[in-house]
Protein backbone atom coordinates (compact mmCIF):
# COMPACT_ATOMS: atom_id res chain seq x y z
CA UNK A 1 0.00 0.00 0.00
CA UNK A 2 1.65 3.24 -1.16
CA UNK A 3 1.57 6.18 1.24
CA UNK A 4 0.19 9.54 0.12
CA UNK A 5 2.78 12.33 -0.03
CA UNK A 6 3.06 15.94 1.07
CA UNK A 7 4.98 18.57 -0.91
CA UNK A 8 7.67 20.34 1.14
CA UNK A 9 8.76 23.96 0.68
CA UNK A 10 12.07 22.59 -0.65
CA UNK A 11 10.24 21.03 -3.58
CA UNK A 12 10.71 17.50 -2.26
CA UNK A 13 7.81 15.15 -1.56
CA UNK A 14 7.67 13.35 1.79
CA UNK A 15 5.56 10.21 2.30
CA UNK A 16 2.74 10.98 4.72
CA UNK A 17 3.51 7.85 6.74
CA UNK A 18 6.98 6.70 7.70
CA UNK A 19 8.62 4.08 9.89
CA UNK A 20 10.08 5.49 13.11
CA UNK A 21 13.13 3.72 14.56
CA UNK A 22 13.28 5.24 18.06
CA UNK A 23 13.70 2.69 20.88
CA UNK A 24 14.42 -0.10 18.40
CA UNK A 25 17.24 -2.47 19.38
CA UNK A 26 19.89 -3.31 16.75
CA UNK A 27 18.41 -6.76 16.19
CA UNK A 28 14.86 -5.45 15.92
CA UNK A 29 15.60 -2.51 13.65
CA UNK A 30 17.39 -4.48 10.90
CA UNK A 31 14.36 -6.70 10.36
CA UNK A 32 11.82 -3.93 10.98
CA UNK A 33 13.36 -1.70 8.31
CA UNK A 34 13.83 -4.55 5.84
CA UNK A 35 10.27 -5.78 6.31
CA UNK A 36 8.75 -2.29 6.19
CA UNK A 37 10.44 -1.45 2.89
CA UNK A 38 9.47 -4.79 1.34
CA UNK A 39 5.87 -4.18 2.45
CA UNK A 40 5.69 -0.74 0.87
CA UNK A 41 7.08 1.87 3.24
CA UNK A 42 9.25 4.45 1.50
CA UNK A 43 10.09 6.73 4.43
CA UNK A 44 12.51 5.67 7.17
CA UNK A 45 13.02 8.06 10.09
CA UNK A 46 16.17 7.73 12.16
CA UNK A 47 18.59 9.79 14.24
CA UNK A 48 22.16 9.75 15.49
CA UNK A 49 20.69 9.92 18.99
CA UNK A 50 18.89 6.58 18.54
CA UNK A 51 22.31 4.87 18.35
CA UNK A 52 21.12 2.35 15.75
CA UNK A 53 21.78 3.93 12.35
CA UNK A 54 24.28 1.26 11.28
CA UNK A 55 21.52 -1.30 11.69
CA UNK A 56 18.96 0.90 9.92
CA UNK A 57 21.40 1.01 7.01
CA UNK A 58 21.74 -2.77 7.11
CA UNK A 59 17.97 -3.14 6.96
CA UNK A 60 17.81 -0.80 3.98
CA UNK A 61 20.43 -2.82 2.11
CA UNK A 62 18.78 -6.15 2.94
CA UNK A 63 15.44 -4.92 1.62
CA UNK A 64 16.73 -4.72 -1.93
CA UNK A 65 14.73 -1.51 -2.48
CA UNK A 66 16.77 1.04 -4.49
CA UNK A 67 18.08 4.01 -2.50
CA UNK A 68 16.42 6.36 -4.98
CA UNK A 69 12.99 5.09 -3.93
CA UNK A 70 13.52 5.66 -0.18
CA UNK A 71 13.05 8.91 1.76
CA UNK A 72 15.60 8.81 4.59
CA UNK A 73 15.52 11.19 7.56
CA UNK A 74 18.21 11.61 10.21
CA UNK A 75 18.72 14.14 12.99
CA UNK A 76 21.49 16.26 14.48
CA UNK A 77 22.08 15.44 18.13
CA UNK A 78 22.42 18.18 20.75
CA UNK A 79 26.13 17.68 21.47
CA UNK A 80 26.87 18.38 17.77
CA UNK A 81 25.24 21.79 17.31
CA UNK A 82 28.65 23.35 16.65
CA UNK A 83 29.80 20.41 14.49
CA UNK A 84 26.89 19.86 12.13
CA UNK A 85 28.78 18.50 9.12
CA UNK A 86 30.78 16.10 11.31
CA UNK A 87 27.54 14.70 12.72
CA UNK A 88 25.91 14.43 9.30
CA UNK A 89 28.95 12.62 7.93
CA UNK A 90 28.71 10.09 10.79
CA UNK A 91 25.06 9.41 9.99
CA UNK A 92 25.77 9.09 6.27
CA UNK A 93 28.58 6.62 6.94
CA UNK A 94 26.52 4.58 9.41
CA UNK A 95 23.52 4.44 7.06
CA UNK A 96 25.75 3.64 4.09
CA UNK A 97 24.28 6.36 1.87
CA UNK A 98 25.76 9.45 0.21
CA UNK A 99 22.92 11.88 0.91
CA UNK A 100 19.96 12.37 3.25
CA UNK A 101 16.52 13.34 2.04
CA UNK A 102 15.83 15.22 5.26
CA UNK A 103 18.10 16.27 8.14
CA UNK A 104 16.55 17.73 11.28
CA UNK A 105 17.88 19.56 14.33
CA UNK A 106 16.69 17.03 16.91
CA UNK A 107 16.18 19.46 19.82
CA UNK A 108 16.74 23.25 20.09
CA UNK A 109 19.10 22.60 22.98
CA UNK A 110 22.89 22.76 22.38
CA UNK A 111 24.67 20.57 24.92
CA UNK A 112 28.33 20.86 25.94
CA UNK A 113 30.32 19.13 23.16
CA UNK A 114 33.20 18.59 25.60
CA UNK A 115 31.15 17.42 28.56
CA UNK A 116 31.26 14.24 30.62
CA UNK A 117 29.13 12.19 28.21
CA UNK A 118 28.95 12.13 24.38
CA UNK A 119 25.14 12.27 24.30
CA UNK A 120 23.88 13.52 27.65
CA UNK A 121 26.56 15.57 29.45
CA UNK A 122 25.54 16.64 32.93
CA UNK A 123 26.61 19.13 35.58
CA UNK A 124 27.62 18.09 39.14
CA UNK A 125 23.99 18.50 40.27
CA UNK A 126 22.84 16.00 37.62
CA UNK A 127 21.10 18.49 35.32
CA UNK A 128 21.83 18.70 31.60
CA UNK A 129 25.05 20.54 30.69
CA UNK A 130 23.58 23.11 28.28
CA UNK A 131 25.97 25.13 26.11
CA UNK A 132 24.51 28.59 26.70
CA UNK A 133 27.28 30.20 24.64
CA UNK A 134 26.03 28.63 21.41
CA UNK A 135 23.19 30.09 19.32
CA UNK A 136 20.82 27.79 17.46
CA UNK A 137 20.84 30.41 14.69
CA UNK A 138 24.47 29.38 14.11
CA UNK A 139 23.43 25.73 14.14
CA UNK A 140 20.99 26.53 11.36
CA UNK A 141 23.65 28.29 9.29
CA UNK A 142 25.69 25.07 9.36
CA UNK A 143 22.59 23.07 8.40
CA UNK A 144 22.16 25.31 5.35
CA UNK A 145 25.74 24.55 4.29
CA UNK A 146 24.87 20.85 4.06
CA UNK A 147 22.23 21.64 1.44
CA UNK A 148 24.73 23.70 -0.55
CA UNK A 149 27.19 20.79 -0.48
CA UNK A 150 24.59 18.29 -1.64
CA UNK A 151 24.83 16.09 1.45
CA UNK A 152 21.22 16.83 2.37
CA UNK A 153 18.21 17.48 0.12
CA UNK A 154 16.00 19.21 2.71
CA UNK A 155 16.58 20.50 6.23
CA UNK A 156 14.20 21.00 9.11
CA UNK A 157 13.78 20.95 12.84
CA UNK A 158 12.28 18.77 15.54
CA UNK A 159 10.72 19.81 18.83
CA UNK A 160 10.83 23.50 17.91
CA UNK A 161 8.13 25.78 19.29
CA UNK A 162 7.21 29.11 17.71
CA UNK A 163 9.58 30.76 20.20
CA UNK A 164 12.52 28.59 19.09
CA UNK A 165 11.72 28.93 15.37
CA UNK A 166 11.79 32.70 15.80
CA UNK A 167 15.38 32.37 16.99
CA UNK A 168 16.50 31.01 13.61
CA UNK A 169 14.08 32.44 11.03
CA UNK A 170 15.30 36.08 11.04
CA UNK A 171 18.73 35.04 9.71
CA UNK A 172 17.74 31.89 7.80
CA UNK A 173 18.33 31.69 4.07
CA UNK A 174 16.49 28.35 3.92
CA UNK A 175 13.16 28.03 5.75
CA UNK A 176 12.85 24.71 7.64
CA UNK A 177 10.94 22.22 5.51
CA UNK A 178 9.60 20.21 8.46
CA UNK A 179 9.00 20.54 12.19
CA UNK A 180 8.73 17.09 13.76
CA UNK A 181 6.72 17.27 16.97
CA UNK A 182 4.83 15.22 19.50
CA UNK A 183 1.39 15.49 17.95
CA UNK A 184 -1.51 13.22 18.77
CA UNK A 185 -5.09 13.30 19.96
CA UNK A 186 -4.12 14.44 23.48
CA UNK A 187 -1.46 16.94 22.31
CA UNK A 188 -2.79 18.43 19.04
CA UNK A 189 -0.83 21.72 19.26
CA UNK A 190 -3.45 23.58 17.19
CA UNK A 191 -1.91 27.03 17.74
CA UNK A 192 1.57 25.90 16.72
CA UNK A 193 0.22 24.15 13.63
CA UNK A 194 -1.44 27.38 12.52
CA UNK A 195 1.90 29.16 12.92
CA UNK A 196 3.76 26.47 10.94
CA UNK A 197 1.23 26.73 8.12
CA UNK A 198 1.79 30.50 7.96
CA UNK A 199 5.51 29.87 7.49
CA UNK A 200 5.15 27.05 4.95
CA UNK A 201 6.63 24.47 7.33
CA UNK A 202 5.26 20.91 7.16
CA UNK A 203 4.31 19.46 10.57
CA UNK A 204 5.24 15.86 11.22
CA UNK A 205 3.98 13.81 14.15
CA UNK A 206 6.04 11.46 16.25
CA UNK A 207 4.32 9.28 18.85
CA UNK A 208 1.01 9.75 16.96
CA UNK A 209 -0.48 6.83 18.89
CA UNK A 210 0.59 8.19 22.25
CA UNK A 211 4.09 6.69 22.62
CA UNK A 212 4.93 3.42 24.39
CA UNK A 213 1.94 1.13 24.80
CA UNK A 214 -0.29 3.17 22.45
CA UNK A 215 -2.46 4.57 25.31
CA UNK A 216 -4.77 6.45 22.96
CA UNK A 217 -6.19 3.19 21.62
CA UNK A 218 -8.57 3.00 24.58
CA UNK A 219 -9.93 6.55 24.32
CA UNK A 220 -13.72 6.40 24.26
CA UNK A 221 -14.12 8.52 21.12
CA UNK A 222 -11.44 6.59 19.27
CA UNK A 223 -13.09 3.26 20.05
CA UNK A 224 -16.48 4.71 19.06
CA UNK A 225 -15.15 5.75 15.67
CA UNK A 226 -13.24 2.50 15.22
CA UNK A 227 -16.56 0.68 15.49
CA UNK A 228 -18.33 3.19 13.22
CA UNK A 229 -15.74 2.95 10.43
CA UNK A 230 -14.97 -0.75 10.97
CA UNK A 231 -11.30 0.14 11.53
CA UNK A 232 -8.60 -0.32 14.13
CA UNK A 233 -8.09 2.48 16.73
CA UNK A 234 -4.66 3.16 15.20
CA UNK A 235 -6.26 3.81 11.82
CA UNK A 236 -8.63 6.41 13.33
CA UNK A 237 -5.75 8.25 15.01
CA UNK A 238 -3.67 8.25 11.83
CA UNK A 239 -6.58 9.17 9.56
CA UNK A 240 -7.25 12.21 11.77
CA UNK A 241 -3.62 13.36 11.36
CA UNK A 242 -3.48 12.78 7.60
CA UNK A 243 -6.79 14.63 7.18
CA UNK A 244 -5.15 17.56 8.97
CA UNK A 245 -2.16 17.38 6.54
CA UNK A 246 0.24 16.09 9.18
CA UNK A 247 2.75 13.41 8.15
CA UNK A 248 3.47 10.85 10.85
CA UNK A 249 5.80 8.08 11.98
CA UNK A 250 4.21 4.74 12.85
CA UNK A 251 4.40 1.02 12.24
CA UNK A 252 1.35 0.53 10.04
CA UNK A 253 0.72 1.21 6.37
CA UNK A 254 -2.87 0.06 6.19
CA UNK A 255 -5.62 1.76 4.22
CA UNK A 256 -6.98 4.58 6.38
CA UNK A 257 -10.66 5.47 6.60
CA UNK A 258 -11.89 8.85 5.35
CA UNK A 259 -13.36 10.52 8.43
CA UNK A 260 -16.44 12.72 8.18
CA UNK A 261 -15.96 16.44 8.88
CA UNK A 262 -18.08 16.33 12.03
CA UNK A 263 -16.04 13.43 13.39
CA UNK A 264 -12.77 15.25 12.64
CA UNK A 265 -14.06 18.25 14.58
CA UNK A 266 -14.98 16.06 17.55
CA UNK A 267 -11.47 14.58 17.54
CA UNK A 268 -9.99 18.10 17.32
CA UNK A 269 -11.69 18.97 20.60
CA UNK A 270 -10.64 15.96 22.69
CA UNK A 271 -7.53 17.53 24.30
CA UNK A 272 -9.27 20.82 25.03
CA UNK A 273 -12.04 18.95 26.84
CA UNK A 274 -9.66 17.95 29.62
CA UNK A 275 -7.41 15.29 28.13
CA UNK A 276 -4.38 17.42 27.19
CA UNK A 277 -1.26 15.35 27.84
CA UNK A 278 2.34 15.15 26.62
CA UNK A 279 4.18 11.84 26.85
CA UNK A 280 7.70 13.01 25.85
CA UNK A 281 9.16 15.64 28.21
CA UNK A 282 12.94 15.31 28.64
CA UNK A 283 14.46 17.39 31.47
CA UNK A 284 16.20 19.97 29.26
CA UNK A 285 16.40 22.68 31.96
CA UNK A 286 15.76 25.53 29.50
CA UNK A 287 12.36 26.88 28.46
CA UNK A 288 11.45 25.40 25.07
CA UNK A 289 8.49 27.73 24.66
CA UNK A 290 5.80 25.07 24.34
CA UNK A 291 2.30 25.34 25.74
CA UNK A 292 1.38 22.56 28.16
CA UNK A 293 4.96 21.56 28.97
CA UNK A 294 5.13 20.22 32.54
Amino acid sequence: MASPKFKLNSGAEIPAIGLGTWKSTPEEVVEAVRYALVEGYRHIDGAWGYQNEKYVGEGIRKSGVPRSEIFITSKLWSTYHSRVEEAADQSLADLGVDYLDLYLVHWPVPLNPNGNHPSFPTLPDGTRDVDYSWSIADTWKQMEELVKKGKVKSIGVSNFSEKKLEEILPTATIIPAVDQLEIHLYNPQHKLLTYLKSKGIQPQAYSPLGSTGSPLFSDELVTEFAAKYKAQPAHILLAWLVARNISNLVDTLSVLPKLEKADLERLDGVAGAGKQKRFITPPWVIDLGFDNWP
